[in-house]
């Protein structure tokens, strides 16, 4: 039932010449060596390359789709038109520019190259690059949410139907919400900008309750008091408990998005 997959292990080579529409498929390089070598359409489809020296290279129209790239010094390397359907990186040192250049085109499986790429930043403890990484997987899987209920190309209608179809709408609505509220965890400025939409609502509230509505001196003193309020630094005892208790109730979520936050930007050094 089990047959030779046929991989051709190569150990301690070095490359002394740039390549060119060569075929490297299904290899296993260990301790592969090459610096400042250009490779030109090479075909590394289903390869690994193992502890492997790369450094300043240029690889211009590539194929690494499957490829596994595990403890290997990209450091300096050029990606131009490469395919990395499916390619994994462990420990691995390559300049996050390849997340601008080389994704792929599929948002699936860009939301995969991105996550391999964030994981294996947090193993270098690359903070910059893990926040670019976190920042394409995001903008990849909104759109994939989107494309899986709304798209009519045959690949989401195939494996999005009926209830599954509606349970991608649903799973997109929760995805924007959060990315409005706080960014999916990665935007202190969108939380800032709900709690300027918060004090803007409590503004509303008191001006049409305690206030003259009619009145521009009335809208900027309730705003200048909204803050204390927020914050519980203000004397409460002309609003009614529930606003209070709903007030109180929307400061811990959004100080706990904050905190969250905060933590999340420090795990990353």
């Amino acid at each position: 039932m089990l047959e030779n997959s046929g991989r051709t292990e190569l150990k301690d080579q070095k490359f002394t010449v740039d390549i060119s529409s060569q075929k490297y498929m299904n290899f296993h390089f260990v301790r592969l060596v090459a610096k400042g070598k250009e490779f030109k359409c090479v075909d590394f489809k289903y390869s690994t390359f193992e502890a492997c020296y790369l450094r300043n290279c240029k690889f211009d129209s590539c194929n690494f789709t499957g490829c596994r790239f595990i403890g290997t010094n990209l450091h300096g390397a050029i990606f131009s038109g490469c395919t990395f359907d499916y390619a994994t990186f462990e420990r691995t040192d390559i300049n996050n520019e390849v997340l601008s250049s080389n994704c792929p085109s599929s948002e699936n499986l860009k939301i995969r190259f991105a996550r391999s790429l964030r994981m294996n930043y947090q193993q270098l403890g690359d903070a910059l690059s893990v926040n670019k990484s976190i920042g394409v997987e995001l903008e990849a899987t909104k759109e994939h949410l989107y494309k899986s209920w709304h798209s009519n190309e045959s690949y989401y209608r195939k494996k999005y139907r009926s209830w599954n179809r509606a349970q991608q709408f649903f799973l997109w609505i929760n995805f924007k919400i959060l990315d409005l509220l706080w960014g999916n965890g990665e935007s202190a400025w969108k939380l800032a900008r709900a709690v300027l939409v918060v004090l803007a609502l409590m503004t509303i509230f008191d001006v049409f309750n305690y206030r003259a509505p009619y009145s521009i001196d009335s809208y900027l003193n309730a705003f200048i008091l909204t803050p204390q309020v927020f914050l519980g630094t203000a004397a409460q005892a002309n609003f009614p408990s529930y606003y209070i208790t709903v007030v109180t109730f929307v400061r811990l979520v959004l100080f706990g998005f904050f905190m969250a936050i905060i933590v999340k930007r420090f795990n990353r050094r």
